[in-house]
């Protein structure tokens, strides 16, 4: 699987795993390049408090584009250490 925005690839991985149809890639597998700390979160009941990345590429950002669970709940603990994306960013196989 790979995540691409504005041409260019976040993620690639074959170890995706796939949560409420959202593809969480392994953390290891995102370029670290594109991605900027962001200090929005939301709460989900059954995974825990979310955290987010903005994306930059190019110079444009996708603001709060990327989300992971830095400490899930343990009805979620598969997703641990994993990033899913948003906001037009293509996850394509």
């Amino acid at each position: 699987m790979k995540a691409i925005w504005n041409g260019k690839v976040l993620a690639e991985s074959d170890e995706t795993v796939v949560v409420e149809n959202n593809h969480y890639f392994p953390v290891n597998s995102i370029n670290q390049e594109y991605f900027i700390e962001s200090d929005h979160h939301t709460t989900c009941p059954w995974k825990g408090l979310a955290s987010y990345y903005s994306i930059q590429v190019d110079g444009e950002v996708n603001q709060n584009a990327a989300w992971y669970y830095p400490n899930p709940k343990d009805a979620a603990k598969q997703i641990k250490d994993r990033v899913a994306f948003w906001k037009g960013v293509q996850v394509t196989e």
